[in-house]
């Protein structure tokens, strides 16, 4: 696909796919793709969705799979394969907890005499990378007695052993359905934690490369792409991205704002010469805005310092009125937060700015997918959060369809939109180039033949502004403000 696509929740854009189909086929008709966040049953359980109990489907409170079958008539359909754990009340999990080894799913779920068969020291459980505090595993009763189950993130996300058949056997099961219902990207979710090595922090290592080889061939065999999704040292992107068909660029976000908030634009020029062309672009998601990418990890230099990830955090801080400091969350292993909890929009603090940031995400090589509360121009949701005590509940607003029809007409919304219509222009079946033009300045632009499209922008603190230059046979156009940019067919 080389045109756009957006993120969503199917229960919290309308509150149905029946709603999501509507936009599709209108006012977001020019986006070509769809992601849909986990809509597996049920979808609102501890971690929003990614604690399946039935990964294979639909919950039926928002629609069946042959409503994701008619949306991949027109779009293409990305889902999820979360292939780190499931939930304690899955059906394998409660069957094994019952019968033990005679259980047919025995050996599905990581214990701790699995990862450490001659039993574990303090040095080696502690070296695991984990985002959350506290230890990996929970005591689970299974058949009468207590056993440690690995639980990377919550106690109520069991971890999957991928190396058993019981393991690679549900796998397969859950990818069958998402085939059969029209997905044609799979999204492995937190496989950078899928592989338990002792004596590594066991992220992102030779062997998780190797598994996500294996899993890869696995889904291509399905006719499927493939998507990873993985938050680490920009290195470790580089190392993954010729593996398979799409790999997040976690780093442009951050940099972005580095360059607004400071006026320079020499860090990403640095990125544009690394960054792979096989990128899902993304800004804002789901999970906050990514700051930990482009900086330092483990001792090996960032594409920004560990100063200049704090000053980040604090203009945003700033910008948010001190709701993302107390919404962000300082993960145990890290001086700073992970992301940040606010809504994109509400980081920036300036339409121009934030459009231009949209801007440059649609101008990169690569597939731009839009996360649906940045689409919509939305503000931190402070009253979810307050309810939930979830950070990153600011940015996973539940709109209802009269809020969808009253934000879609915001100039801003208009001129992102607008964005997905210039995506299909000509010239991006061409050449792509950049130059930095100064300190604040910086040029990216598509040539193919007598098509051209090219984007100038400044990132001058406080005085943001571009210019884009549409040209083919026709003639040729130019656009210098959000409200001139919306108007472009």
């Amino acid at each position: 696909m080389a045109g756009s696509s957006i993120l969503v929740y199917a229960e919290r854009v309308g509150g149905s796919l029946a709603e999501i189909e509507k936009l599709l086929k209108g006012p977001l008709a020019d986006f070509e793709g769809i992601h849909v966040l986990p809509f597996f049953h049920p979808y609102d359980g501890d971690d929003a969705g990614f604690d399946p109990i039935d990964h294979s489907i639909v919950d039926p409170r928002l629609g069946t799979w042959a409503d994701f079958e008619r949306i991949s008539e027109t779009h293409e359909l990305t889902a999820d394969l979360i292939v780190n754990h499931a939930s304690y009340l899955s059906p394998e999990f409660l069957d094994w907890q019952e019968k033990g080894d005679a259980s047919e799913f025995a050996g599905m779920f990581l214990t701790f005499d699995v990862v450490f068969p001659n039993g574990g020291n303090e040095a080696g459980i502690t070296a695991f990378y984990r985002p959350r505090p506290g230890l990996p595993f929970t005591a689970y009763e299974v058949a009468g007695k207590r056993r440690l189950v690995w639980t990377t993130f919550m106690p109520s996300q069991v971890d999957i052993d991928i190396k058993h058949d019981a393991g690679k056997a549900y796998l397969v099961r859950v990818l069958e359905a998402l085939k059969s219902g029209g997905v044609k990207v799979v999204r492995l979710d937190a496989v950078g934690y899928a592989v338990k090595t002792p004596g590594s922090d066991s992220f992102m290592t030779a062997e998780t490369l190797e598994f996500v080889k294996e899993i890869t061939e696995l889904i291509h065999s399905y006719g499927m792409r493939v998507l990873v999704e993985v938050h680490a040292h920009y290195t470790q992107q580089l190392d993954i991205a010729p593996l398979v068909d799409l790999i997040y660029d976690f780093q442009t976000a951050p940099l972005l704002l580095h360059s607004f908030f400071t006026g320079t634009v020499d860090r990403l020029d640095d990125w544009f010469k690394i960054r792979p062309n096989n990128c899902l672009n993304v800004l804002d998601t789901h999970d906050g805005y990514g700051v930990i990418d482009a900086g330092p990890i483990n001792g090996r230099p960032g594409l920004i310092t560990q100063d200049e990830m704090a000053d980040i955090f604090k203009q945003a801080e700033i910008n948010t009125g001190g709701h993302s400091a107390i919404a962000s969350v300082v993960p145990q292993w890290f001086t700073l937060p992970h992301q940040i909890n606010a809504t994109l929009p509400n980081i920036v603090a300036n339409d121009t700015a934030y459009v231009i940031m949209r801007a440059v995400q649609f101008m990169l090589p690569g597939e731009p997918q839009v996360y649906y509360v940045g689409l919509l121009n939305g503000m931190d949701d402070r009253k979810l959060f307050e309810q939930s005590g979830q950070g990153r509940d600011v940015n996973r607003h539940n709109y209802t369809p009269a809020e969808l029809e009253v934000a879609i007409a915001q100039p801003v919304t208009q001129a992102i939109i607008a964005l997905a219509r210039l995506r299909k222009h000509a010239a991006f079946g061409g050449n792509f180039a950049w130059q930095v033009t100064g300190n604040s300045t910086i040029r990216l632009g598509w040539v193919n033949g007598a098509n051209r499209v090219t984007l100038d922008f400044d990132t001058k603190v406080g005085a943001p502004s571009f210019s884009f230059e549409v040209a083919s046979s026709a003639g040729a156009q130019k656009f210098g403000s959000l409200e001139e940019l919306a108007t472009y067919r």
